[in-house]
C-alpha cells in the first residue's frame, strides 16, 4: 500500500508518533509522555490529527506497543493489553480506541516485534528472511521475523523471561523481575542495573563494569536465539543494549556460548552477526510505519483492524 501512513510507538514511559512514507520521507517526530491510558491515547490521537491538519494526511496507522498484547483476532480482547506491570493499563483497548479516534484501519504489534520489522524493512536486516531484534531497556525482550513475518503463537516471544546461567558468587544480585527474579529482564534491564548500583544508570560512566555484566547476560540470550530460531542476524537495541560497551561484551559472551558451533558465514564474524540497530532508537516507530504499509510483513489477515 503506497502513500502516507501514521506510526505510533507506545512505550512504557515515552510515546513517538510520525506520518510519512518512509524514514527518509516523513513529518517531524512528535514525542509525548506515557501517562494514564485515556489521557495518553487521546494525546496520540490529537498529535496525529494535528499532523493531518498540517498537510500530513494518512490512510492507515501502525502501532508498536509495549506488552504483553492480545494479538489473536479470534479472541475477544484482540488489540488489548493483557496483564502488564504498567499501572492502570491492563485491559486497555489500544487498537480499538485509536482506530475509533483516527478513523482509519490500524495495525498493532509489540514494540520489539515492530522494531524487528523496521530493521528488516529499512535497517540492518534488509534482505534477510530470518532475523531477531533483542531490546534491553525498561525490559528485555526479543522480536522475531521468520520468512519476513513477525512471530505470533500462543502469545508473542517473551525471551527476556528465560533464566540465564548465573553464578551467585560472582553475581549475588537476585534480580528485579516480579515474576521470575533473576531472568534476563531481572538481571540486565535498566531497572535491574539501577537496582544493582542504587541510582539511575543513565549517569554511569561508559566504561562502568556493570555494562560488561549486562552484556554478558545478553550474549547468553543471543546464543539461545541463535540456537533455537537460527536468525541470519541479531540486532541489539534498547537504552542498555545500544551502549557500545554492552554490545562488545554481548559479542564476546555470544562467541563463548556458541563455542564455534553454528560455524557458518555470519556467525564466524560476530561484528556482522550481532549488530546495533541501523534505525537507532526509532526502530520500533519505523517498524510501525512499515506495518501500516503492509508491505514488509506480508501481514497475516488477523493483523489489521478495520476503522471503527
Amino acid at each position: 500500500m503506497s502513500g502516507r501512513h501514521a506510526a505510533v510507538e507506545l512505550g512504557g514511559t515515552r510515546v513517538a508518533v510520525v506520518v510519512g512514507e518512509s524514514p527518509d520521507c516523513c513529518s517531524d517526530i512528535v514525542r509525548l509522555d506515557t501517562s494514564a491510558p485515556q489521557e495518553t491515547l487521546r494525546a496520540i490521537t490529537d498529535a496525529l490529527m494535528g499532523l493531518r491538519a498540517q498537510g500530513w494526511d494518512f490512510q492507515s496507522a501502525g502501532v508498536a506497543c509495549f506488552g504483553p498484547l492480545e494479538l489473536d483476532r479470534s479472541k475477544a480482547g484482540y488489540g488489548r493489553l493483557l496483564s502488564t506491570p504498567k499501572p492502570g493499563w491492563t485491559g486497555t483497548d489500544v487498537m480499538g480506541v485509536l482506530a475509533a479516534g483516527l478513523g482509519v484501519p490500524v495495525t498493532i504489534e509489540t514494540d520489539v516485534n515492530a522494531a524487528a520489522v523496521g530493521e528488516g524493512r529499512w535497517g540492518a536486516c534488509q534482505g534477510l528472511g530470518q532475523h531477531a531484534y533483542l531490546t534491553a531497556g525498561t525490559g528485555v525482550g526479543a522480536g522475531l521475523c521468520v520468512n519476513e513475518m513477525p512471530v505470533h503463537g500462543l502469545l508473542h516471544p517473551e525471551a527476556g523471561h528465560l533464566r540465564p546461567s548465573r553464578d551467585p558468587d560472582l553475581d549475588p544480585f537476585g534480580g528485579v523481575c516480579t515474576w521470575h527474579g533473576d531472568c534476563f529482564e531481572g538481571l540486565a534491564s535498566g531497572p535491574a542495573i539501577a537496582g544493582r548500583v542504587g541510582r539511575d544508570p543513565a549517569g554511569l560512566e561508559p566504561d562502568d563494569p556493570v555494562w560488561d555484566l549486562a552484556g554478558g547476560y545478553l550474549g547468553q540470550l543471543c546464543a539461545a536465539l541463535a540456537l533455537i530460531v537460527s536468525p541470519q542476524r541479531i540486532v541489539l537495541g534498547g537504552g542498555v543494549g545500544r551502549r557500545p560497551k554492552v554490545l562488545e561484551a554481548a559479542r564476546r559472551s555470544l562467541a563463548v556460548q556458541l563455542a564455534g558451533y553454528l560455524a557458518r558465514p555470519g556467525t564466524e564474524d560476530m561484528e556482522s552477526f550481532l549488530v546495533a540497530p541501523a534505525l537507532g532508537a526509532d526502530a520500533g516507530l519505523y517498524g510501525a510505519l512499515a506495518l501500516a504499509h503492509g508491505e514488509q510483513a506480508k501481514l497475516p489477515a488477523d493483523a489489521v483492524s478495520p476503522a471503527l
